[in-house]
């Protein structure tokens, strides 16, 4: 096997295959994020087109991002028991379908099936669970680092996809940009199903950093069984006020990135003159610098109070957001919004996978974690069906950017509450 081969090589370098696949992650990330963020282009294209609202169309994506974080403890469940190289090849397979199926759209039921829940359970069945999944089984040490480079694929999918998607879109129709994603998902399948294995154990390796091999953990015997591992992990997680605060916290980083800018940036730009290439370039600006702040996170999550991290991080993306609405919507002004707002974009995936991992264990992190990321795809979809509904009850965006900064500040005393003494928070296994 391929995997087998490359493994020996890059052992006689000194190098842990574990790199390897946090780089086939990386890669598969990368090109569900641009999947995902592909809307946020076309929502104005859509508009023209078939003559559907803000809110129409807000609503289909609304229903994606809650199937998108709704899947994600039962994905870290399937990856437990079928593998995450399978797990990753079907996402994959889900989402060009649900594409290409979606160049013949006509009716806004066809939105809602298949940007809505086809492309929210496909999207879904990876999310950030699998990075979290990734860093946390194949990486002793370096796990911050390495689940920040991981966060940072979504900072690089928009980076390298959305003014790609806005100029094939004004030039060639929007159609033409969702044949481009569907080709970066095709190559991203073909490298998991090189590259991509489920454990270090399946090379008989260790975890970067240790030195021990660590087997597989037994698995349910029945499907039925399955299912409700991860339904037993949230009744036992819930027991912990920490969860509750990760989950809250995470809620409102979901209402104020994915779920908001991501979304309706492209178009509250428009209403303020800028074309969408412009507005894209900004969303860009955004991921050169998410890249590195979360990079930084990712280093920083490592060696200091993760509590502070984060309340750095959400303290600056509400006044990021605060600040929006008093620009004036220039290349000057928006470059200043795209730096500050950009650098902790994806920022505190990081610090709220470690403290998962220290209060609930490493064996069950990516389940628990997958329950937190429910809560962000929860805020990411309030923000997106709220956006739309502002934009066409008041004809603005605006209060729900405002909304948004604010949410952010209350993050920022919230994830204070949490107590640092509290090293692990075993979970019941009954």
């Amino acid at each position: 096997m391929l995997s087998t081969l490359f493994a020996r090589r890059l052992a006689a370098r000194n190098i842990h295959y574990g790199w390897a696949v946090a780089g086939t992650t990386f890669l598969t990330m990368l090109v569900v994020a641009g999947a995902v963020g592909a809307p946020g282009v076309l929502i104005v294209p859509l508009q023209k087109e078939f003559g559907w609202s803000a809110a129409d169309i807000s609503g289909a994506l609304a229903i994606r991002f809650l199937l998108f974080g709704g899947m994600g403890p039962f994905a870290a469940a399937f990856m437990n028991r079928f593998g995450v190289r399978r797990m990753m090849l079907i996402s994959l397979s889900i989402v060009i379908g649900g594409m290409l199926l979606s160049l013949g759209m006509t009716q806004l039921w066809q939105l809602v099936l298949l940007w809505g829940v086809v492309m929210g359970i496909g999207t879904g069945l990876t999310a950030m669970v699998l990075g979290a999944t990734v860093a946390t089984r194949w990486f002793g040490q370096r796990r911050g680092l390495v689940m920040g480079l991981l966060s940072a694929s979504t900072a690089t999918g928009q980076l390298a996809f959305l003014p790609l998607l806005a100029g094939l879109t004004e030039s060639h129709g929007w159609r033409a940009a969702l044949l481009l994603v569907c080709g970066a998902i095709v190559v991203a399948a073909v490298v998991v199903l090189l590259l991509m294995r489920d454990r270090p154990a399946d090379l008989e390796l260790a975890p970067y950093g240790e030195t021990h091999v660590q087997p597989a953990p037994p698995q349910p015997a029945s499907f039925g069984a399955l299912l409700m591992t991860p339904l037993t992990v949230l009744r036992d997680a819930a027991k912990a006020p920490t969860f509750w605060i990760l989950f809250f916290s995470f809620y409102i980083c979901g209402a104020s990135t994915n779920g908001l800018v991501q979304t309706h940036f492209i178009a509250l730009c428009g209403d303020y003159g800028l074309a969408a290439v412009g507005a894209a370039s900004m969303l860009a600006m955004m991921g050169l610098f998410d890249f590195g702040g979360t990079l930084a996170s990712g280093w920083l999550s490592d060696r200091f109070d993760n509590r502070w991290l984060l309340f750095c991080y959400y303290g600056l993306r509400g006044l990021s957001l605060l600040y929006l609405p008093f620009s004036d919507f220039s290349l000057y002004s928006l470059s200043i919004f795209a730096i500050f707002y950009g650098l902790d974009w994806v920022a505190t995936v990081p610090p709220t996978v470690k403290l998962t991992a220290q209060r609930f264990g490493a064996e069950r992190a990516n389940i628990v974690f997958g329950w937190i990321f429910a809560g962000h795809q929860l805020g990411a979809a309030s923000a997106a069906l709220g956006g739309g509904l502002a934009r066409t009850v008041w004809l603005s965006y605006m209060p729900a950017f405002i909304g948004a900064g604010i949410l952010c500040l209350i993050g920022a005393g919230l994830v204070l509450l949490i107590n640092r003494d509290r090293r692990l928070e075993t979970l019941a296994t009954a």
